[in-house]
């Protein structure tokens, strides 16, 4: 079925605030302020970087709205690499999504769509069984309820096979449940948000997240796509104990999934937003349709300790949500061979941690929780387990 309005969407850039661009940022000891102790946590990522698991990381909070501590550490590569700074430039990986969710949230409250229209309403390349792709809403797509297993056909991508002939291939999988009704990751499905917004406003995909977001919120970094990344003047390259890896394609061809890029403060502006504080670009309307959780899910971070400790685990429109004591936070994170990232933030104090590093280590995850234990005055809890079983490997720990 073809897709057809009655009036052209609102495409124009959205005028952004002066404030949301920062005065000076926070890179040295005297800048960091907060309640956080900024050298204690300096202290903890440094003992940190030095397992063989890590190569660099770049690290920025927000407290109370407030960017509050930037800064970088280890080297861009193993082979002759710089050091890891402010303006360095990283892969979100899987963090992309919360682009899409947030992109196709705005669009929705302008008109230019609804979130309750069913995929048949744009021809997309998606197929699910028993043509559930016909019924299945926008909504449930950005949600991750297309009832397919888990990561269905990423091994097809990685491949080298063409997102959308995949995405044709999926109407013969066995569904995990029927569509609609739990909660399965999917990265190739996910992207089908692509041609629904790319038929929905006439634009690329890539275009519409530069005038829409990242133009707005002052996200000069910001950028979607391999060649733009390997543009910048300052990128880390992926890697693996200690070894340079290539820089792969394939997540890149699925770019509402996987294709966003940007530096450590441009994450942060991304964050901040997230939290309100960019209303004329996002507006509360449009956080609460983002970050409303729609379905149960899995405990991010499985059966390790961190995860034991969270509870009522949500997803919403590409963004993740659960209890950590007491507390909701909201967030996403991402991993592709050579890169992770992560984005995790109290929406009701407005504060929170972005990191992106290009190895495959997991420690990061693991201290998003010490940094929220030090803002809410908690007592230490070695989540990082330097000494313990997960030495030397960066643990078993990662969620996308």
């Amino acid at each position: 079925m073809a897709f057809h309005r009655s009036r052209a969407p609102k495409t124009e850039p959205v005028a952004v605030a002066p404030a949301a661009t920062p005065l000076a940022l926070p890179l040295k000891p005297g800048d960091w302020r907060g309640r956080i102790d900024y050298r204690a946590l300096d202290a903890r990522i440094q003992a940190m970087m030095a397992d063989r698991s890590m190569e660099g990381l770049a690290i920025a909070v927000v407290e109370d709205g407030r960017l509050s501590f930037v800064r970088g550490y280890g080297l861009t590569s193993p082979e002759d690499g710089e050091k890891v700074d402010a303006d360095t430039v990283f892969r979100w990986a899987s963090l992309s999504k919360t682009v899409a969710g947030t992109l196709s949230a705005r669009l929705a409250r302008d008109g230019v769509f609804s979130l309750y229209d069913p995929l048949g309403k744009f021809n997309t390349s998606l197929r699910l069984p028993g043509d559930a792709q016909n019924r299945l809403t926008v909504e449930q797509l950005l949600s991750q309820r297309t009832g397919l297993p888990r990561n269905a056909y990423d091994g097809w991508l990685e491949g080298g096979r063409d997102p959308r002939m995949i995405r044709g291939s999926l109407a013969v999988v066995p569904p995990q449940c029927p569509p609609a009704t739990c909660h399965t990751y999917q990265n190739v499905a996910y992207d089908t948000i692509r041609e629904v917004l790319e038929t929905a406003t006439h634009r690329p995909y890539a275009e519409e997240a530069r005038q829409r977001l990242f133009l707005p919120l002052g996200m000069t970094s910001a950028t979607i796509g391999m060649e733009s990344l390997r543009s910048a003047k300052h990128w880390a390259r992926p890697s693996r104990g200690g070894r340079a890896l290539p820089l792969a394609e394939a997540y890149y061809r699925i770019p509402a999934a996987a294709g966003v890029n940007s530096n450590i403060v441009d994450l942060a502006r991304w964050m901040q937003a997230q939290m309100g504080q960019a209303p004329a670009v996002l507006p509360a309307a449009v956080l609460t349709d983002i970050q409303q959780p729609r379905v149960d899910t899995n405990r991010p971070y499985g059966n390790s300790p961190l995860g034991r400790t969270l509870d009522h685990p949500g997803y919403g429109l590409g963004m993740r949500s659960f209890g950590y004591k007491g507390h909701r936070l909201v967030g996403h994170s991402g991993a592709v061979d050579g890169y992770r990232s992560t984005m995790m933030f109290d929406p009701a104090t407005k504060t929170g941690v972005v990191m992106l590093w290009n190895s495959d280590g997991s420690l990061p995850f693991k201290l998003q929780a010490e940094v929220f234990d030090l803002y809410y005055h908690l007592p230490f809890t070695d989540w990082l387990q330097l000494k313990g079983d997960d030495a030397g490997n960066g643990g078993a720990l990662s969620d996308p």
